[in-house]
């Protein structure tokens, strides 16, 4: 699977794009709070550096839509 970093207001960010065919589960979006299909392609992304202390940035993956990955920056946090 192919990672890219990218950089955000909040820090660097490992983003991989799913596929559908590689998209298996459903996965709850926490970006808009909705259910991400299976077979829906979409991204996973994680801080290149814990946000805590007790574990790796990879530990604190999520699933997002693409839409909602992409306007995150938009949203106001709660």
């Amino acid at each position: 699977m192919h990672e890219n970093v990218e950089s955000w207001p909040d820090g660097d960010w490992v983003v991989r794009r799913i596929t559908g065919s590689a998209s298996t589960k459903p996965y709850r979006c926490p970006g808009c709070d909705q259910l991400i299909r299976p077979a829906t392609p979409h991204i996973v992304a994680w801080p290149t550096e814990s946000s805590t202390f007790t574990g790796a940035g990879i530990d604190e993956r999520r699933h997002w839509h693409t839409g909602c990955w992409n306007a995150r920056a938009r949203r106001r946090r709660r």
